[in-house]
């Protein structure tokens, strides 16, 4: 009886201790943000952007007289008759309506390229109702990224930038815009994925979420739980009843508004050189354990990169400390956002090694191309015929070049036609040697056996250079 009532006692005193120590569910406090409290704050930061397009009108058609050899002026006369009563086109404007956020107090406000480009005339609404005249300061169209300014007696709110690289996937978001001319709506979501790329331009790095977004929410905010903004939303692809959206980081925005406040425009580093992304085939054939890192696909002449002593084969593991897990995407983003001569540290993978190599970045010019990426298709096996060039065969395939080696034939069906090898391509290498006979190149793959990886570079027929591996027979 004694025992029972000790044990009893005890079990008492440990529910009790348990029950002071482990808070209710009542009490744990909120399962999401405060959104009402985070939209009366944050509104007033949005606006509603109005832009107006002047439409010339085309010029009226005239019919060109002709001379009639037979001296009856009844269808020139009816014909300019009908010319002359079509009705004058007019002038006339082309309007959309987006939003953006004001992002200081004295009136830089941030949006999308794509909702002021092009536009004569834009006019911001607030929140408390005034329309103001906004200038356009800078564009960015490889970014979708706009600044505009517009001038208040009085200081604005203005939403603060967070950090979007430390943004987690299932983090609660909340977006602000005015869709479909609708003002000021509010949405919420979670962050669904980053570092999303869906071809909209070079430097595609999204942040992807299920919070509403919708036509004329281009160029709204999208904030963080902490009232931060840390995204812009800018794509849609909707469908099946929902819509998935899509937010330019804010930590890559950072550096382009920076840029166009200061000078209108956005300078980009360049290197001067054609990549790809690895694959397994391809690491394995280079030696790599990983398919981690760019591979270098070619060297433009006179290029940062020719003079660092880079090369077509080497793998780029490391720019500047950065490590290259996704050099698709990732190796365009860091050079663009370098600073111009600013001298990088690269870590290369060559010859089956990793080194050091040293390069100053170059300044990206106007209308060109960035470090650009090429694909690449591995198949499991192999058929292709190779022939030695002379100008005859290089007139019948239409290339320029006379002399070297040419694939002349693709096996229908075979790991080559699969690999998206093109008859008339120039084989530059296989497997890291330069064949400039046949009997080379045969001495080359005469090595290869089942299983092995016959890695090619080649230039197409449309002078682009690529690396392809392809599994042997």
């Amino acid at each position: 009886m004694f025992k029972s009532t000790v044990l009893s006692f005890r079990f008492l005193v440990m529910g009790l201790v348990s029950a002071l120590a482990l808070p209710s569910l009542s009490d744990a406090g909120p399962i999401s943000p405060d959104f009402v409290e985070l939209s009366k704050k944050l509104n007033p930061t949005v606006v509603n952007i109005r832009t107006a397009k002047n439409i010339k009108p085309k010029q009226r058609l005239r019919r060109p007289q002709q001379q009639n050899p037979f001296g009856n002026n009844f269808l020139d006369d009816f014909f300019n008759r009908y010319f002359d009563d079509m009705p004058q086109q007019r002038p006339r404007r082309e309007q959309s309506l987006g939003t953006g956020f004001i992002i200081s107090a004295d009136g830089y406000i941030l949006t999308n390229n794509h909702v002021v480009n092009g536009a004569d005339e834009v006019m911001v609404k607030l929140s408390d109702g005034r329309e103001l005249k906004g200038e356009i300061k800078g564009l960015d169209e490889k970014v979708d990224l706009a600044l505009i300014k517009i001038s208040d007696k009085d200081k604005l709110p203005f939403a603060e930038l967070g950090d979007s690289d430390t943004l987690e996937v299932g983090e609660w978001v909340m977006a602000i815009g005015n869709p479909f001319g609708l003002s000021h709506t509010v949405t919420v979501g979670i962050v669904s994925a980053k570092g999303r790329v869906i071809g909209s331009g070079p430097y595609d790095d999204y942040i992807q979420t299920d919070a509403s977004i919708n036509p004329g929410n281009s160029g709204g905010p999208l904030f963080s739980a902490q009232g931060k903004v840390i995204g812009i939303n800018t794509a849609i692809i909707a469908g099946g009843g929902g819509g998935i959206g899509f937010a330019i980081p804010v930590s890559m925005a950072r550096e382009v508004v920076s840029q166009l406040r200061d000078s209108g425009k956005v300078t980009r580093g360049y290197l001067g050189v054609r990549f790809q992304p690895l694959t397994a085939d391809l690491a394995k054939s280079f030696g790599l354990e990983s398919e981690k890192g760019a591979l270098i696909a070619s060297v433009e002449k006179d290029t940062p990169a020719e003079r660092a002593g880079l090369k077509a084969g080497d793998v780029i593991l490391e720019y500047d400390g950065k490590p290259i897990n996704d050099g698709g995407n990732e190796l365009p983003r860091f050079v663009a956002a370098t600073p111009i001569d600013k001298k990088v540290k690269l870590s290369v993978f060559r010859d089956g090694k990793k080194q050091y190599v040293s390069i100053i970045v170059g300044k990206l010019k106007d209308g060109s191309s960035e470090v650009s990426s090429v694909s690449s298709n591995e198949s499991d096996k192999i058929g292709i015929a190779v022939e030695e060039l002379n100008k005859e065969k290089a007139d019948r395939l239409g290339i320029r070049e006379a002399k070297g080696l040419v694939i002349s034939e693709v096996k229908p069906g075979s790991s080559a036609e699969d690999s998206g090898v093109l008859t008339g391509s120039i084989v530059i290498e296989i497997n890291g040697q330069r064949p400039e006979t046949l009997a080379a190149f045969n001495a080359v793959t005469a090595k290869l056996v089942k299983g092995d990886v016959a890695r090619l570079l080649l230039r197409r027929p449309d002078n682009s250079v690529h690396y392809i591996a392809i599994k042997v027979e």
